[in-house]
């Protein structure tokens, strides 16, 4: 049976030969001495933590799953011991703040390693990536102290992140929640509730564990303007900054779920728990979709890592599995993989893998730019590309990671059922990245309702301007055979933009929402995979045979993905007439 193999040479290949990672860094105060040297050496590192401690532990969490018991949550064996390691040897502040501890190192790299996480052992992921965002919310958002209180431990791994949203009847529509908080009248708050769906809320592993809870004050008006965002820790911090006591929260329950066994998804309950005011009162919504933004991105890598991983040990089997004669008339049995329809499963996985990835890094370095670049413009202009970026990446990533896990499961036919090679574990962990941090019909109406009007709307053209002018620089190496029907996948884009932004309004947006945002991804993915064609391609006979393989996936990709595009806007073109014609009743 196949192991996970990271595929840190193909993030060499973007970062030194597709997005000019050291050029973007020389850029960026404080990062002049990172490079894609030094960035692949810590790939290497973390591909042998993934591969060599997480990965073992995949498939036994998964079987042995999260108990409760006494209110206490025990994870499966050898998961606690492994989240210390992962800590002590620094990965959980790679990108971390250096003011509290991190080491503030490019969130390309963490998106790289997030996705390595992600292909071993996505349960455990969901520990320091919660963390993280939890810590990017308190950072932005809350006051000098609690920042001091709670940054380093967190940042270092000795203290994990929860964030506490959901309700039983205030699922999406966060302005229905009922959770209150009461001024204790010394600065603190009294938080009762009880949320459900709360991953990481609950764990073995020592240190404490801060949730962030939207509540609302006695006096807050109905509806999101009325939510506020508390920090409430699992145990009260004592003088000396360790622990106190015991805060007056408990886990109610865990939820029995698809998948993602080895990951806490617990019932909380806060019973006049103590808690302290993140930002002003009645925006916690918006202090928390600063961690929520950041797990949309997260969540999309999750998507990447499973399709990586899944994608991987389907390969390995049809080159060994013998079935059927040759489609060429040799003698049977042969590898299936001989097999055209195994082989466009197979290049079906790869060609969103490779663009994904290619995708995430441009992603992370516009990110790096908007958080670091000396000129205000530029920040502007990056961080409105992350913006319009978020929900193409959590939903289009985990769309297509979800059909690689069902069709590398497939390749394996009954031993893709059976729970001895993995493959049914991949499709159950990967439902969830659909689902949770927004649905994915969430992300796709914040794209056509809210992103595209960006910049007066004018945030989209500026993108489509980026693609075109990479296409043009592209072509005299990548060819107009790949190239051309780019271009015309783009030029449909940029006519469904128009004619949403000429004929919107709610019911249209609504209908039209994720057939545009599929139809967006693969524009998007055709240009990467044209970046990664031309320079490839560049390299003439140097290319080993890894990247050699580049524009024959690329070719792959443009005759029998890309064509999708001619659907989707026949599809959109149509609008929504034909989904709202039909009376409730009569459904």
């Amino acid at each position: 049976m196949s192991t996970y193999a990271p595929p840190v040479d193909d993030m060499a290949f973007l970062l030194t030969r597709v997005l000019d990672f050291d050029r973007a860094m020389t850029a960026l105060p404080g990062f002049e001495e990172v490079n894609a040297e030094l960035a692949v050496s810590v790939l290497e590192e973390a591909g042998k933590f993934a591969a060599g401690v997480l990965e073992p532990l995949n498939r036994p969490g998964d079987e042995e799953g999260c108990t409760l018991a006494d209110g206490r949550v025990t994870t499966p064996k050898g998961v606690a011991e492994a989240y210390r390691a992962f800590a002590e040897a620094g990965w959980c502040g790679l990108s971390g703040d250096p003011e509290y501890g991190g080491q503030g190192l490019p969130r390309v790299l963490q998106i790289l390693l997030d996705e390595m996480i992600s292909s071993a052992n996505l349960s455990f992921g969901l520990f320091p990536g919660l963390t993280r965002g939890a810590v990017e919310a308190i950072g932005h958002h809350a006051g000098a102290d609690l920042k001091a209180a709670y940054l380093p431990k967190m940042i270092s791994g000795e203290w994990t992140g929860a964030m506490a949203l959901t309700e039983a009847s205030a699922g999406t529509d966060l302005g229905l929640l009922s959770t209150r908080a009461v001024p204790n009248g010394d600065g603190s708050y009294a938080i009762t509730g009880t949320k459900i769906f709360i991953s990481s809320g609950d764990h073995d592993f020592g240190g404490n564990i801060i949730h962030l809870v939207l509540a609302r004050l006695p006096d807050a008006p109905r509806g999101v303007k009325g939510i506020s965002l508390f920090l409430a820790p699992k145990f009260l911090v004592a003088a000396d900054g360790g622990l106190g006591a015991r805060n007056a929260m408990s886990v109610g329950a865990l939820e029995h779920k698809m998948g993602i066994h080895a990951q806490p998804t617990c019932v909380m309950n806060y019973e006049g728990a103590t808690g302290w005011l993140v930002g002003e009162p009645g925006r916690g919504l918006n202090a928390m979709f600063t961690m929520m933004n950041a797990e949309r991105l997260f969540v999309g890598i999750q998507g990447l890592g499973i399709a990586e991983a899944a994608n991987q040990k389907a390969v390995a089997y049809a080159r060994e599995r013998l079935q059927g004669n040759g489609p060429d008339g040799t003698p049977g049995p042969v590898p299936i993989i001989a097999h055209p329809d195994v082989r466009k499963m197979l290049l079906s996985g790869r060609a969103f893998a490779d663009a994904a990835r290619a995708l995430a890094v441009w992603t992370a370095l516009q990110m790096d730019m908007a958080a670091h670049h000396p000129d205000a413009a530029v920040r502007a202009g990056a961080d409105g590309l992350v913006a319009l970026m978020t929900p193409v990446v959590k939903a289009a990533f985990t769309d297509f990671g979800f059909e690689t896990a069902v069709a590398s499961q497939q390749v394996l036919g009954g031993h893709g059922y059976i729970r001895e090679w993995g493959m049914e574990q991949f499709v159950r962990d990967a439902r969830i990245a659909q689902i949770y941090e927004g649905t994915n019909g969430v992300q796709a109406m914040d794209l056509v309702g809210r992103k595209l009007g960006m910049e007066g709307g004018t945030l989209p053209a500026r993108f489509f301007a980026l693609i075109k002018a990479d296409l043009d620089a592209a072509a005299p190496v990548a060819g107009a055979a790949l190239v051309t029907p780019v271009a015309e996948a783009l030029a449909r884009l940029e006519r469904a933009t128009a004619r949403l932004a000429a004929h919107g309004g709610a019911v249209e947006a609504g209908a039209a929402a994720t057939d545009y945002l599929r139809l967006f991804a693969l524009v998007a993915f055709g240009w990467m995979w044209v970046r990664m064609s031309a320079a490839a391609l560049a390299l003439g006979a140097d290319a080993p045979p890894a990247l050699r393989r580049k524009p024959k996936i690329a070719r792959f990709f443009v005759e029998r993905m890309l064509p999708a595009t001619l659907a989707l806007d026949a599809a959109l073109a149509h609008g929504a007439p034909a989904l709202m014609a039909l009376e409730a009743e009569t459904f």
